[in-house]
């Protein structure tokens, strides 16, 4: 029985893990009608350990480093269904019918541009897969499902390298400007099988910061910079909060190159957009249907 879901899958140097993401996925009942994979930075050697274990996935390669969100917009432009159900390398459906609900999701909520999956990290508990639902602001690009035409209406993902604080909360604000909706749901649930020890990295830690001041001038008119500027003390105290130093200073100081690379993608939103989808991600709305 065909799903009418295509799965897309972001990978980079895990190899390992890589194949053991696209078994979960392959094993799914129904399984999704395509499973297309993008290789970053030019790593042919995962490109043929995927090739050779699953000769029926479509596999694209970029040789130079687009980041996570590059490879979906590639990924997304080349599916062959709407809706199109996401994963990174090291995250995987945990229920065997997981395309089979999300297809029923999208039938309940037509209206909805994206439905995201709760998500669990090794360590945490899994909750019981509830029909429980709300209207976020945001969403997670590892374990969601999109609908690839409001996707491309919205204009896809600004490709960056190190995409912490900026890929998917831009995204989310432009679909959110476009009269788009995100739906989180309990019943749709993803695994993510890591610690989460990688976003303590220094590079991660300086993007992170600059990322955030990037999102206020790309997308925020000039009398919400000051919000900006809030959000970006804000990570700064979050990371010294949390013990991560190593990074910050770096971050701070490379904020306006990083503007000045990425000001062809500057198109801000009117005013209320901003301040509403501010709103509804401090307070989610209930699915009442």
């Amino acid at each position: 029985m065909a799903s009418g879901i295509s799965a897309i899958v972001t990978a980079y140097e895990r190899i390992e893990q890589t194949l053991a993401t696209l078994k979960v996925i392959q094993s799914c009942a129904p399984a999704p009608d395509e499973i297309l994979v993008h290789v970053d930075d030019n790593r042919v050697e995962c490109v043929l350990a995927i090739r050779a274990a699953f000769p029926d996935t479509r596999v694209l390669l970029s040789h130079e480093c687009v980041g996570p969100g590059g490879g979906r917009n590639k990924l997304l432009d080349a599916v062959s269904n709407d809706l199109v159900a996401s994963f990174d390398d090291d995250s995987y459906p945990i229920d065997s019918d997981y395309f089979a609900r999300a297809r029923q999701l999208f039938a309940k909520q037509p209206n909805a541009s994206v439905i995201c999956a709760t998500l669990y990290h090794r360590g945490e508990t899994i909750a019981l897969d509830q029909h429980k639902a709300e209207w976020t602001a945001d969403f997670c690009g590892g374990a969601c499902v999109f609908r690839r035409s409001a996707f491309l209406e919205a204009g896809g993902y600004v490709p960056l390298p190190v995409a912490y604080g900026m890929e998917e909360v831009d995204l989310a604000l432009r679909l959110h400007a476009h009269g788009g909706r995100i739906l989180t749901s309990s019943w749709l649930r993803v695994f993510h099988d890591t610690d989460l020890q990688r976003h303590g990295d220094p590079r991660v830690t300086a993007g992170s910061i600059a990322n955030v001041a990037l999102l206020a001038y790309l997308r925020y008119p000039v009398s919400l910079w000051v919000v900006g500027f809030g959000q970006c003390v804000n990570r700064v105290a979050w990371l010294l909060r949390h013990g991560r130093r190593r990074g910050i200073w770096t971050g701070v100081k490379m904020i306006p190159a990083h503007l000045r690379a990425h000001r062809q993608y500057r198109l801000p939103l009117a005013f209320h957009d901003v301040k509403s989808y501010l709103a509804l991600r401090r307070a989610p709305l209930p699915e009442t249907s």
